[in-house]
């Protein structure tokens, strides 16, 4: 078959166990082995891979963006992959407001060409930024505006579909494109499809066979939506858009809970608002800034201005009776707002344990994830649904569309053991009974998959669910499109993903204490929202470099989750921690940590992958680059002993020299080797030191101790310079930490000796990234040891460094959990800007009175925060934002053989543009010593660090010229 389809498709074909890992699973809670994936270029490859599958009798599934939460996407044959070339916007007419689209096209794509035409595509789901139209229209998806715009089938003109035996069809209105049969087995039928079907808003459940109706124009196209590629594969479609309101505004409204809200939303429609949406006090953060209540409502309103919509917004606010209420105009204000709404569904994932001390999250996952009933029943429904939720011992946080009784919740089932397991069977069981009692629909958005379609008899009763199956077998007589859905389901219970899992947690070197130290439960965090997966990134986001700049699903922070999920069950990627798959997903991570905060479920690859690399390289020879770059702190502080840096300096301007130390090394041959400083930031101290006759220089201020990072302290001394500057400035007394010469015996442990020569602290962070973590664990010890007087007296300890800092206020205490000083170390650790904020308060920063462009760290971004950073270039007159995104070098990566296109493409996407488009007059910014060294290597431009920025503020600037660093 494979010999086959290689010949017959001019796509891509791939039957490898990388393919097959990562298409075992979408954002439900099953799995499914595929026997491979086809990305198809156009549709008569479809036609070839489907006339090659049905030869061999092998399923297939169609597949969009892959965040099908009900196991729609998951399948046992081959399946189809449209993102990778059917993905265009053919075309796109402003005068009949309709566009021709492919269906791998990502809805925010369509919307951005819309935008420019002042139109929209109406529907729009959360995971508007990733999700396809071909997986809208094969789940019916909606959104947050559907009470403005309906349901995709609302928006769906006509489908151009090839059946499983080849024919192809253009379905549209009045019986157009229906296969042979159809309008018979309608006709027959007309009093059960007019008496079958309950009437409400968010009825997706099942086939909407009642759209053949002759009263409702016998839409085959509509009949489509929503049949999960059960009975066609979309090639094409045509689909309708409407008109973007010039302006909108964003009502925040408070209730006493979520019954009050869903109660309230009802009488809110009327007024005709553009989203009606809900959401509980469970899933937002109490920095969320929104008006004081236990639920809200999100209502936004438009207008063809933006004094309309603020009135508009206003007028809801004096109709609704609530504790308090928020108006918000401004974009960046109400896209913030609608972000906590977009992420619910990777946050109502984990569940606060119940009360301090009482133990990790706990896990949460779909299957009932979109239930809907009529609108003005939706208070009493929760009323009902939280009752059964106790009655059974379970939680969850709902939250959804309203204003059209549609409800998101994810519960914390047990689907590991066999008793919880059926527990949730009987839940579901209880649940579905529950929402028919009160007139509603299994799925209100998502489809049924296998996570509802079981339970369909009771919603519609064995003649109508019969029914289904007779159209099933009309148009897919075979049975070779995505079996085991709506109809003649696989049962809710079977297939479930964690299944495969290991049952004891197995053992690791990181503490994961966020997931009670269990490595697969760390795995388990990512269920499959692919929020990674966005080709654009917006604001100060990072996640995922890698993806951006290849686009190929292994190399997303999903992608490799799904792989080290595969790893684990031990089925498709059968080598374990030696697996070659895994090290080539997981060589493109660039551990920037940035998937740690924008994640919505908090996966840490950078974490993830250190913790692979450890196992996978023990007793075996590393890469070069991890000799080379891993243990540079050991090879810098030899060239200091030696006084070598002068004569390293001079070598490694001698090209072939050069080449050859990089060939050895591992480096990327593109690269330029940074340069050791001559003097580095210690020896410069202890000069100052000497000079000053041993006399500190101390103000009124705290005393503070600060970090000679390996960077800082051999690459760009002048940074470290500008810090005690600015620090004594501010009136603080500075000091670095103490260093042991000779050999000592530790206080950790018997026969554990500290290094020869000088010993000298160090965050781990190169050996870290690496996975060299048993050489972590010894340096950080060896820290902890030589740290132990700086954390007795409790001082501060200020990172100039980004990532050292962000290794020490995680990594250390991560990897180290057995050690109790690592969690003092770690909180002790502030950056430059929080010490002056918190240890100077009263301090004026010098005025530079100039504009800024660069980037914030990605470490910055994801662990540490930026807000203290914010208000001091604000104090100090340093205007403007910096970019969001990844400078692409991240400590080793960009330097590492193999890696140079990837990492200037990261560096394209964001940086160098901003920097690049910069005034003049503008100072470049970048905290980190790998941002700067691409700014320089890549666009030739001498960036500072914000000491240094502010340092030239101070009479007498010290080291803070446009020449090279270190020099």
């Amino acid at each position: 078959m494979a010999a086959e389809l290689r010949a017959a498709v001019r796509g891509t074909v791939d039957l490898g166990t990388t393919a097959r890992a990562l298409h075992t699973m979408d954002a439900s809670n099953y799995r499914r082995v595929p026997l491979g994936v086809v990305a198809p270029r156009d549709a008569d490859d479809v036609a070839a891979t489907l006339a090659v599958c049905r030869a061999h009798g092998v399923p297939v599934v169609p597949r969009g963006g892959g965040t099908s939460i009900a196991g729609q996407a998951t399948g046992t044959g081959v399946v189809l992959d449209f993102t990778r070339h059917m993905n265009r916007l053919l075309s796109l007419d402003p005068g009949s407001r309709t566009a021709v689209v492919q269906p791998g096209l990502v809805l925010d794509r369509l919307q951005e060409a819309a935008a420019r035409q002042g139109l929209r595509f109406g529907p729009d789901p959360s995971t508007h930024a990733r999700c396809t139209l071909g997986g809208m229209i094969g789940n019916n998806a909606c959104g947050s505006h559907s009470v403005a715009w309906g349901t995709t089938a609302d928006s769906v003109r006509e489908l151009s579909v090839l059946t499983a035996r080849g024919e192809a069809l253009r379905a549209g209105r009045s019986w157009q494109g229906a296969p042979q049969g159809l309008r018979d087995l309608v006709e027959g039928e007309l009093a059960l499809l007019r008496t079958g079907y309950p009437a409400l808003p968010r009825r997706i459940s099942g086939y909407a066979l009642d759209a053949l109706l002759p009263e409702k124009g016998a839409d085959v196209a509509r009949f489509l939506c929503g049949s999960e590629g059960t009975l066609g594969v979309l090639t094409e479609a045509v689909v309708g858009l409407v008109e973007a309101p010039r302006a909108t505004a964003l009502a925040v409204l408070a209730y006493p809970d979520e019954s009050a809200a869903a109660e309230a939303a009802a009488g809110l429609l009327p007024l005709g608002p553009l989203t009606v949406e809900g959401m509980a006090a469970d899933l937002v953060p109490p920095s969320a800034g929104l008006p004081r209540g236990g639920a809200w409502l999100f209502v936004e309103t438009g207008g063809a201005s933006g004094a309309e919509a603020r009135a508009r917004a206003q007028s809801v606010v004096r109709a609704a009776e609530v504790m308090d209420a928020l108006v918000v105009t401004d974009p960046a204000g109400q896209r913030a707002l609608w972000r906590l709404r977009e992420d619910a569904a990777g946050a109502a994932t984990r569940i606060p344990a119940p009360g301090p001390g009482s133990g990790t999250d706990t896990e949460a996952w779909p299957g009932w994830e979109d239930c809907a009933v009529p609108p003005a029943r939706l208070g009493a429904y929760l009323r009902d649904f939280r009752r059964l939720l106790a009655e059974y011992g379970l939680r969850g946080a709902p939250y959804g569309h309203f204003g059209d009784g549609c409800i998101h919740v994810r519960i914390d089932f047990d689907l590991v053991t066999p008793g919880g397991v059926a527990r949730f069977r009987r839940f579901s069981q209880d649940l579905a009974a529950l929402v028919v009692s009160h007139g509603g629909s299994l799925s209100g958005e998502h489809g049924d998959g296998q996570a509802r379609a079981e339970l369909l008899p009771a919603m519609y009763g064995p003649e109508l669910v019969a029914l289904f199956e007779r159209a099933k077998d009309l148009w897919d007589p075979d049975g070779l499109l995505n079996p085991g859905m709506l109809v003649r389901p696989d049962r809710l219970d079977e297939n479930l993903r964690f299944a495969v899992l290991p049952r004891e947690p197995v053992e690791v070197a990181f503490g994961y204490p966020a997931d009670g130290g269990d490595f697969s439960a760390a795995v388990r965090r990512c269920v499959g929202v692919a929020k990674c997966r966005t080709t654009t990134v917006s604001g100060d986001a990072v996640m995922c470099p890698s993806f951006r700049a290849t686009g190929e699903e292994e190399h997303s922070t999903r992608g490799r989750a799904r792989l080290l999920h595969e790893m684990l069950a031990g089925e498709v990627v059968t080598d374990g921690w030696r697996s070659p798959q895994v090290r080539d997903a997981l060589d493109l991570c660039l551990s920037c940590k940035g998937c740690r905060t924008d994640c919505p479920v908090g996966v840490d690859m950078a974490t993830y992958k250190a913790e692979f690399l450890h196992h996978h390289y023990a007793g075996r020879r590393r890469p070069a680059a991890h000799y080379a770059m891993g243990r540079l702190p050991v090879w810098l502080r030899a060239v200091d002993r030696t006084r070598a840096a002068r004569l390293v300096g001079a070598l490694a301007s001698v090209g072939p020299l050069a080449a050859l130390g990089k060939r050895l090394g591992g480096i990327a041959p593109e690269r330029d080797l940074p340069r050791p400083a001559v003097e580095t930031f210690s020896r410069w101290w202890a000069r100052r030191s000497r000079e000053q006759g041993g006399r500190r220089t101390s103000g009124a201020g705290a005393r503070v101790v600060l970090w000679p990072d390996t960077f800082t302290e051999h690459f760009t001394p002048t940074v470290g310079r500008a810090a005690v500057r600015v620090l004594e400035a501010a009136g603080l007394t500075v000091d670095l930490p103490p260093t042991v010469r000779g050999e000592a015996v530790a206080d950790d442990g018997p026969g554990r000796r500290l290094a020869a020569r000088r010993a000298r602290v160090c965050c781990g962070l190169t050996y870290v990234s690496t996975g060299q973590l048993d050489h972590a664990r010894t340096v950080q010890r060896r820290t902890l040891d030589l740290m132990g007087p700086v954390l007795a007296a409790g001082l501060p300890v200020v990172v100039l460094e980004p990532s050292c800092a962000a290794a020490l206020r995680t990594d250390l205490p991560e990897l180290l959990h057995d050690d109790p000083r690592a969690p003092r170390l770690a909180a002790a650790v502030v950056t430059f800007a929080e010490a002056l904020e918190r240890y100077a308060p009263d301090w004026t920063p010098p005025r530079v009175d100039r504009p800024v462009v660069g980037q914030t760290h990605c470490h910055q971004h994801a662990v540490l925060g930026d807000a203290a950073d914010r208000g001091l270039r604000a104090a100090a007159g340093l205007t403007g934002e910096l970019a969001g995104g990844c400078c692409g070098l991240a400590g080793d990566f960009g330097f590492t053989r193999g890696h140079y296109e990837v990492s200037t493409a990261c560096a394209e996407e964001q940086l160098l543009p901003a920097v690049r488009s910069a005034p003049g007059d503008a100072v470049v910014l970048a905290d980190g010593f790998s941002c700067r060294t691409q700014l320089e290597q890549l666009a030739g431009r001498r960036a500072r660090h914000l000491a240094e920025a502010l340092a030239q503020g101070l009479d007498g600037p010290e080291g803070t010229g446009e020449g090279a660093p270190g020099r």
